[in-house]
């Protein structure tokens, strides 16, 4: 059974580095993690996928060719939809534009080195949202990139702003999705909801302990109720990590907010089941998976693990393992993707 996998990450140097200033500014407590406890592998990390230390993972996240395609063909993954974690939006505005350009070329070439093993996803200038749509077209159209990948917010706002929608517009308009993927909270939320702990519980508490995770789940919220894809029809969101807790209020949302609140044409679940996929982000955890399985359906689950962030560790068993239909696990594993990227 083919296995594609869609939140796989590489970095970009430039990027990294131009972005360094703001994201100390925005999330120094980065520095914190790690600071007093190492991450070694858990007692479960020979059967599913575990924590990768940063630096670590670092130094694997650079590897697009032998090293990484070795450690696909030991867990049984067949393609990777490649995208940079970096955060372009931290980078000074003036230099945005030529430094995602720039870092979508250098992406484009690892995947033409070997197209059959990966796929990308753009990087965008989100500063000039009408410069960010005109490089998305060009990823899709001349590099053959399958969508965007975000990082968190794409500025101080959300991406249901009114000036993010040139993007939207044009993710509509080529039919290909936007992976909303988490980062930093607002530095004042984050200092009001996660501070005052620990040094090293409070960055991973703000982080993929709980802070980012609510951060993406926030922004799906706010796209379906700005009525973003009413008016874009075409628009699709790719959630990590189950969701990013939204499924989990999906009726309880429909309860509290009616269309009659809402004005939108559909109920908030028929919204999220039309324009959202969601992947485990690596969460290979069978209760999660039962219950989204049950709530979005199969067509809208894709498998993603979160490497090098995470290990490959276990992540053909779980799939293998899954008390589904095999149409269903098909779906999960390579159908599903196929069938949004036209692969």
């Amino acid at each position: 059974m083919k296995i594609i996998c869609i939140e796989e990450h590489t970095v970009d140097a430039a990027i990294a580095k131009a972005s360094q200033q703001g994201q100390a500014a925005e999330a120094g407590y980065m520095a914190d993690w790690g600071s007093r406890v190492d991450d070694k592998p858990p007692a479960f990390a020979n059967i599913r996928p575990s924590l990768v230390p940063p630096k670590k993972s670092m130094e694997l996240a650079r590897d697009l060719g032998a090293g990484r395609i070795a450690d696909m063909d030991e867990h049984g993954i067949d393609m990777q939809i490649l995208s940079y974690s970096s955060s372009p939006q931290l980078a000074p505005a003036a230099e945005a534009i030529e430094l995602t350009r720039a870092a979508n070329d250098r992406l484009a070439e690892a995947i033409q080195a070997n197209p059959a093993r990966f796929g990308g996803f753009a990087s965008l200038p989100w500063q000039d949202p009408e410069a960010a749509a005109v490089e998305l077209e060009r990823t899709v159209r001349e590099l053959g990139f399958k969508g965007t990948l975000l990082t968190g917010r794409p500025g101080k706002t959300f991406l249901d702003d009114p000036r993010y929608e040139p993007v939207l517009a044009r993710l509509n308009e080529l039919k290909v999705p936007v992976y909303v993927h988490p980062g930093f909270p607002l530095p004042e939320v984050r200092d009001a909801y996660y501070g005052g702990l620990d040094k090293e519980v409070s960055a991973r508490l703000s982080l993929f302990g709980w802070g980012w995770h609510n951060e993406a789940g926030v922004q799906v919220i706010r796209m379906m109720l700005s009525g973003q894809f009413d008016k874009f029809p075409n628009l699709q969101v790719i959630s990590g990590h189950w969701g990013e807790m939204v499924p989990f209020y999906l009726q309880r949302m429909d309860d509290s907010m009616s269309q009659e609140v809402t004005c939108l044409s559909r109920s908030i679940t028929d919204t999220y089941k039309q324009h959202v996929y969601v992947t485990p982000s690596g969460m290979l955890n069978l209760p999660h998976f039962e219950f989204i399985h049950k709530v979005v359906g199969a067509d809208r689950i894709i498998y993603a693990v979160d490497y090098p962030y995470l290990t490959n560790t276990g992540a053909r068993a779980f799939l293998e393992n899954l008390p589904v239909s095999q149409e269903d696990r098909e779906k999960i594993a390579h159908r599903n993707a196929e069938r949004l990227f036209n692969l």
